[in-house]
């Protein structure tokens, strides 16, 4: 069903994650068939912060024969791009994990072959780029191979947690198919306003192959997606009490982080914007407590550039958030053990505050900066296993970004004049980016696969 936009009433009870309304009883725990995996990591945790893991064990017993691991691991402790995990034994849980960010990305039939059901329980954080929906994607394409095949008859059951940024704000350009990749495999905007639950209902019912996704402007409710087609058995166990609106503070469920560089619920709602600095050689953060809530370089003056990207923002009314001037040295990753300029986003106001924006007009004003212009970098490939096509652009899903920030036609010293009309062209040029044809789209299809 879908939510209303009415406030959050704050009487609300505490929100029941699908993980707990399967442990609850019967109810679910009849729709899971013989053995069963389950995909998850560390953040899969109860209210109560058990893991979810030894949860299911307890009332699954022997029927839960093996584990397995997005990217980062399933113990939640490997750094980004490229940096793979292991498949290992886990003596305390007496279970096999596979890794699914290792030598494959795609759960092999070997992995696959004595199950009959597979949970995924994920933590997802509402920006397209993050991994896990795409593992979460790639295991259900498996799974819909084999059992068109006859190899398999293997039900996937999804455990639907709270998008930690909510689900009602949508922010960004629509993901192009020639720049699809392990940080985008569906034309969804940089803050898609989706569960995880939500984003397996969209690619069930409309396809996974951008080709199929491309055909958005007639939905058609008798077409059948290659995952019906193939018989795939999908069940999303939902949540209760859960509300659009929500942030994830709001929800009454403990904050555990889901990968190591998100390391609290405001770097969640960074994300979406400052993951386009993975793209460049402005640091954003990693290597730091506050990755993907503060950027820089050694070269950058922080305190002017922070008081002229203030005055920016409040003249276009992009507020929410607070710029701070700071210093920090990065401990690894870009630019380990020297001192950066920067500035750290605190988010003031989560409603108001729009990290895409936000993040890509900074990125227009540092690469036009006088002190960065000549040291200024696109980071080069490989990045998420794709090693021909710049980082920047697969992470944007487009060239167009890219372009966008490259242009030279505005003066960029900036001299603020009176009616800041350089500025109001360059933030109609982005907002054009963003409200195209197929953003509208992609809210046509998104309407009807709510669940809440």
């Amino acid at each position: 069903m879908n939510s209303s936009n009415n406030n959050i009433n704050n009487n609300i009870k505490r929100v029941i994650t699908g993980l707990e309304q399967l442990l609850q009883g019967p109810k679910y725990q009849n729709i899971l068939q013989g053995r069963i995996g389950l995909l998850c990591n560390s953040a899969a945790v109860t209210h109560n912060l058990e893991l979810g893991a030894v949860a299911l064990k307890r009332i699954l017993g022997n029927r839960l024969k093996k584990l397995f691991g997005p990217q980062h691991g399933f113990l939640t402790t490997v750094q980004d791009n490229m940096i793979e995990s292991s498949d290992f034994y886990h003596q305390a849980l007496d279970l096999q994990i596979y890794s699914l960010y290792s030598n494959t990305r795609i759960p092999t039939e070997e992995m696959l072959s004595d199950l009959d059901t597979i949970l995924v329980d994920l933590q997802d954080i509402g920006g397209r780029v993050y991994t896990y929906i795409y593992t979460m994607t790639l295991l259900m394409d498996t799974v819909a191979k084999l059992n068109q095949s006859g190899k398999s008859n293997i039900k996937v059951v999804i455990l639907d947690r709270p998008n930690p940024i909510g689900g009602d704000l949508i922010e960004g350009n629509i993901l192009e198919k020639e720049y699809r990749s392990f940080v985008g495999l569906h034309p969804l905007p940089a803050r898609h306003g989706l569960t995880i639950g939500e984003v397996a209902q969209m690619i069930y019912r409309y396809g996974f192959d951008l080709d199929e996704l491309d055909e958005l402007d007639d939905v058609d409710d008798n077409k059948q997606s290659k995952f019906l087609a193939n018989n795939l058995q999908l069940e999303i166990i939902p949540m209760l009490n859960w509300q659009r609106e929500m942030s994830f503070d709001q929800t009454s469920l403990p904050f555990v982080i889901p990968s190591p560089n998100i390391s609290n619920l405001d770097a969640c709602y960074t994300f979406p914007g400052t993951v386009i600095f993975e793209g460049t050689n402005i640091s954003e953060g990693r290597g730091t407590v506050r990755a993907l809530e503060i950027i820089g370089h050694p070269q950058l003056e922080p305190f002017s550039f922070c008081s002229s990207m203030t005055k920016i923002f409040n003249h276009l009314n992009l507020t929410g958030f607070v710029l701070r001037p700071l210093s920090f040295m990065p401990t690894f990753n870009k630019f380990q053990q020297q001192t950066c300029g920067g500035l750290q986003i605190h988010v003031t106001d989560k409603k108001l505050f729009r990290p895409w924006k936000v993040s890509l007009m900074l990125l227009k004003y540092l690469f036009h900066d006088k002190l960065l212009k000549n040291v200024f970098k696109w980071k080069a490939p490989p990045y998420e296993y794709e090693y021909t096509k710049l980082p920047f652009d697969i992470i944007n899903g487009s060239t167009k970004i890219r372009q966008w920030i490259e242009s030279t036609s505005t003066d960029y010293n900036y001299t603020i004049d009176d009616n800041y009309k350089h500025v109001e062209d360059i933030y109609s040029q982005l907002l054009e980016l963003e409200n195209g044809n197929d953003l509208k789209k992609y809210l046509n299809k998104r309407q009807n696969i709510l669940l809440y």
